[in-house]
């Protein structure tokens, strides 16, 4: 028998009868159910699509669906809103939130935007909706290099929030951008004494590396200096170490971001084992929402995240922009 739960009904349930009602209601509500890579493990098996930033994005300006919940942080429903005016937007809980996104606010853009009034301005999609509309271009870290790229050589650029991702993206492309002093606590906690004590441990395994972590410029250095195997390191986005860990020939991998993604890829990759590099690298945001929240949800149509116009209109242009560059 499954753990007894409580409802906010009062009613003692098992975890399984909590799971059937949800499909039941979503698929009465006409809903869709997304998911981040950092969910806990019962929220991404129930949900239709699991993914980072990038594929989250591209499946809600896709869907037919006329409700979208948003098992996420509330950066990601406020781009599900802007992508997708006509649909109702759901999170279950309006309290995740994002330590990076909340780094940055507009007027701080506007500042920085004064002392740099030519500049290109592209904004991580970690970022909230008025930031977004004040900005050129977004991104995510899955296609960051690709949006840099695509920006004239002679054009000053201004990076928000993540100041490690941004230091990333600059060596990629040997291009100077100016960063905003931003970071996310989960993955700057990720340093590079980090990788080198795991360095001395493990043989025959495979390094996958997000590159928020304030390890990221360490683990380049490592890299041109040979210190760090070329062939078993890797800078990737949430995806990215998806797609690293099944093509790879290699049965064990080290994981250097939020220690969500890790029941993903176990699941998909049954025959290897994951191991993070930091067992306490836990975002407390992404882990607030759970069955019994999803569930009232879904009964409730709660909690609705409405970007409205115009500035919608605004922040929807740098987001699309970034969705045709993949």
């Amino acid at each position: 028998m499954e753990t007894i739960k409580l409802t906010t009904k009062g009613q003692k349930v098992t975890e399984d009868v909590i799971v059937q009602r949800i499909l039941e209601l979503k698929e009465k509500r006409k809903a869709i159910i997304l998911a981040h890579n950092y969910q806990i493990p019962i929220i991404q098996d129930i949900a239709d699509f699991v993914g980072d930033s990038l594929g989250l994005s591209q499946k809600a300006s896709s869907t037919d669906a006329k409700i979208i919940v948003f098992c996420g942080v509330h950066f990601m429903a406020e781009t599900a809103s802007i992508l997708c005016p006509d649909k109702k937007v759901l999170i279950p809980d309006m309290n995740a939130g994002c330590s990076l996104a909340s780094t940055i606010n507009v007027e701080q853009l506007r500042e920085w935007k004064r002392k740099h009034p030519n500049a290109v301005v592209v904004s991580y999609i970690n970022t909230t909706a008025d930031v977004k509309a004040e900005s050129d271009y977004c991104c995510t870290s899955s296609n960051a290099v690709k949006v840099i790229n695509s920006i004239p050589e002679d054009k000053e650029i201004l990076f928000v929030p993540d100041m490690f991702l941004g230091a990333y993206v600059a060596t990629k492309t040997n291009r100077k951008i100016h960063l905003w002093p931003g970071e996310c606590h989960v993955h700057a906690g990720i340093r590079p004494d980090d990788i080198v004590s795991v360095l001395e441990k493990y043989e025959d395994t495979e390094f996958l590396i997000h590159p928020e972590c304030g390890c990221v410029t360490s683990c380049m250095y490592y890299l041109a200096e040979k210190d760090l195997p070329e062939d078993r390191a890797h800078i990737l986005s949430t995806e990215g170490m998806i797609r690293r860990a099944k093509s790879s020939n290699l049965r064990k991998f080290i994981v250097a971001t939020e220690i969500g993604i890790l029941h993903r890829l176990k699941k998909e990759n049954p025959d290897k084992e994951f191991y993070p590099l930091k067992p306490d690298a836990i975002c407390q945001y992404m882990k607030m929402i759970n069955l019994e929240k999803l569930l009232y949800s879904l009964e409730n149509l709660v909690y609705e995240v409405k970007v409205p116009e115009p500035l919608a209109s605004r922040a929807r242009l740098p987001i699309e922009r970034m969705l045709q560059i993949v």
